[in-house]
């Protein structure tokens, strides 16, 4: 399929929430699917189909897949219960885990991971430097966290179930999902909550509330200042929870990594068939040669 980008605008860079992508697939696709050994390739395969549409799609000038430390250090630090309800990754998961950045090098892509910070400190820095070069950046992901990277020069690829391909997501997009700007991202986390990340958000305060209090006083700090003027519920909840508010919009807010721009470099299809065709992926090598 051949991108849809004009060739008089310049190719965006594709930058891919790689454990997402793998968590996705595995879940996504039957562990019936495996290698001559009998290994599952299930989160392989189904990342790889994931990255692959965007890349027929979108004819970006490079991929970066980004990992990342489960829970950054800072977060856990600042909030213990972060991320704690997790459950471990599954054994079979966790062997196609340590073999995705291999396969994904040999489909040209580059990776790159970090000790202390997650992937996605890792996507909004990269994100940073494109558009800090006149770039574009897409950013493929499940997680609406992103959703504070979206830009004129930003488009986050939402990733949805049961549909073929992601929502694009931009900052109007952001406006007509939570009726706030990306900006707004982090302070709506911290009063609405993230039960996926553990952050349990202010009492009674759901998303509604949430985008209404922002909406008229522009940000946490105004919120908590102006908490006097609301109903009781919600003036008991800011004022009681203030300091665990602003620790969760620190937690929710991504963190700078120091990185490079990344260069151009096209998909190697020759390669990512060899590498496919290694894990019993038939239907993908001839897919990448042809």
């Amino acid at each position: 399929m051949p991108g849809t980008i004009l060739r008089d605008v310049p190719a965006p860079l594709l930058l891919v929430d790689a454990p997402a992508c793998l968590y996705r697939a595995f879940f996504a696709l039957p562990d019936s699917i495996t290698d001559a050994e009998g290994n599952p390739v299930n989160a392989l395969l189904g990342s790889v189909n994931q990255v692959l549409w965007c890349v027929d799609k979108y004819a970006p000038r490079a991929v970066v897949l980004c990992f990342g430390a489960e829970a950054a250090v800072y977060r856990k630090q600042a909030y213990p219960a972060y991320h704690a309800q997790r459950p471990d990754m599954p054994g079979a998961l966790e062997w196609q885990w340590a073999r995705a950045p291999g396969f994904y090098e040999a489909l040209g892509w580059s990776v790159v991971s970090h000790d202390t910070l997650e992937a996605d400190d890792l996507l909004g820095s990269f994100a940073d430097a494109e558009t800090a070069a006149g770039g574009t950046t897409l950013i493929l992901t499940g997680d609406r966290d992103m959703f504070q990277c979206a830009s004129e020069s930003v488009t986050v690829l939402l990733q949805r179930a049961r549909q073929e391909g992601p929502d694009e997501v931009g900052p109007e997009q952001v406006r007509e999902i939570y009726g706030i700007t990306p900006a707004q991202v982090p302070d709506f986390i911290a009063l609405r909550g993230d039960p996926s990340d553990g952050l349990p958000g202010a009492k009674g305060i759901g998303a509604k509330t949430a985008a209404d209090l922002l909406q008229r006083k522009g940000d946490l700090e105004h919120v908590i200042l102006g908490a006097i003027r609301e109903k009781p519920s919600v003036r008991k909840a800011l004022i009681e929870q203030a300091a665990e508010l602003r620790t969760f919009r620190d937690i929710a807010t991504l963190r700078t990594a120091d990185v490079a721009r990344p260069q151009d470099r096209e998909t190697d299809r020759a390669g990512g068939a060899a590498a496919a065709e290694s894990f019993g992926m038939g239907r993908l090598a001839r897919r990448l040669r042809e």
